[in-house]
């Protein structure tokens, strides 16, 4: 069970690390390498806008990777999707800018972020089932819940790497300091390559394989037998992934921009609020195993939906310390619905087609929430003359939504993973 949850932990972060990446360089370089033709607010959404391209590939890397996942297996997607990454990565760092290549420079930009998109689309619930299908049934959102970690871990690095690189004088940072992180992922990514191939294939799924042979079409099999457990993980994770992505990439523009902040501000404040998160996470994980899914996740929607406004009170007075505060209190609220996340989005579907089932809620929400809300954010900001008002009232819209889904959804913290139809509601 250790090095199941090992690989998992260290493959998501690297993974994460490389998808991070490019937020964090989106909002505070790619504007001024390959938009360099537009104003400072439009080169921005432009930004925004090739960084929302890997959420809408996102729920495409998930169809695919789930159907061979239910299929074939969960460990050689897991493979698969790690290299798809790292290799994207490492591309990114070897880009010729606007100036260079003019308008191939932000159309292979654009290419490349969708094939990160793709991988990390079908990477994450691969991740998730190889750990829920190995471990007992009282200690799965605990187990799982380590998977999640790995995005925090992604973040840290992802932004601790860019952070030590944007201490650079500004020109050799623009010139080709920012390269270098991108170029770091192929090392990180042959280690976790190597760490993936030692670990065996899912007990489960190779026991529903001896028993019934896999689905033909899982996502067909998916959205016959289970199609309201999609649309509800799908609403849970609305909130979640739109606020934290309001927290993590969205605030660098928001306070360097708006504001006039140095970098390292906003940054140090995710720094310290991923590493929090990486004890956080696990914590509401584990609870989630005592007390519920529901009960968990929905407190921690309850409390970003209150704090939407004060998040922004705290931001604008541009104190160091107060913006840290808000940027931790926001992810440590996130937490509190990531932690049980994984498993209890596992737990929605049978065996057969769980990898489809659950990518499929994780992913088709990615767009529409994390893709849109840094554009959406911006596009808000000018349209209220640079009032942040309208971007909470969004905020607190998207967590109605989710506190509505979680509500209506039934609880999955001890039902059996044995069954196929383990995901019924009526189980």
């Amino acid at each position: 069970m250790r090095r199941v949850v090992t690989a998992s932990f260290v493959g998501t972060a690297i993974e994460w690390y490389d998808f991070f990446l490019y937020g964090t360089a989106a909002a505070l370089v790619f504007n001024k390498l390959f938009f360099p033709t537009f104003d400072p607010l439009m080169g921005t959404m432009a930004s925004f806008a090739t960084y929302a391209v890997g959420f809408f590939a996102r729920p495409l890397g998930g169809v695919i990777c789930g159907h061979y996942g239910d299929r074939i297996g969960r460990k050689s997607m897991l493979v698969t999707t790690l290299m798809m990454m790292g290799l994207a990565t490492c591309a990114i760092g070897l880009l010729p800018t606007y100036e260079a290549a003019g308008i191939w420079a932000p159309i292979s930009l654009v290419f490349l972020r969708f094939i990160q998109g793709l991988g990390v689309g079908g990477e994450w619930a691969g991740a998730v089932l190889m750990v829920v299908e190995h471990a007992k049934q009282e200690k799965r959102g605990l187990y799982a819940s380590w998977v999640q970690a790995g995005v925090p871990a992604g973040m840290l690095l992802a932004t601790g790497v860019m952070s030590l690189f944007n201490l650079m004088p500004q020109e050799t940072f623009l010139d080709w300091g920012w390269r270098v992180p991108f170029l770091l992922g192929i090392f990180l990514t042959g280690i976790g390559f190597f760490i993936r191939l030692r670990v065996l294939e899912s007990p489960a799924f190779e026991q529903a394989k001896k028993e019934k042979p896999p689905a033909r079409m899982p996502v067909l099999e998916v959205l016959k037998t289970h199609p309201g457990n999609v649309l509800l993980a799908m609403g849970a994770r609305l909130a979640e992934n739109a606020f934290f992505y309001i927290f993590t990439v969205w605030v660098l523009t928001y306070a360097t921009e708006k504001l006039g902040l140095p970098k390292s501000t906003p940054l140090n404040g995710v720094l310290l609020g991923s590493a929090i998160q990486l004890v956080t996470i696990p914590w509401f994980g584990a609870i989630s195993d005592r007390v519920g899914r529901r009960p968990v996740y929905l407190g921690g929607a309850f409390f970003l939906v209150l704090l939407a406004f004060p998040f922004f009170w705290l931001v604008d007075t541009q104190n160091t310390l107060l913006v840290w505060t808000a940027i931790v209190l926001g992810m440590i609220g996130h937490s509190a619905m990531y932690g049980p996340q994984a498993a209890f989005f596992s737990e929605l579907f049978g065996t057969r087609t769980r990898y489809t089932g659950t990518s499929l809620g994780y992913q088709l929400a990615s767009p529409l929430a994390g893709g849109l809300a840094p554009l959406i954010a911006t596009g808000l900001l000018k349209w209220s003359d640079n009032e942040p008002w309208p971007i909470a009232v969004y905020l607190i819209v998207m967590g109605a939504i989710t506190i509505a889904c979680v509500f209506i959804a039934a609880e999955t913290s001890r039902r059996s993973l044995e069954h196929e139809d383990a995901g019924s509601r009526d189980e």
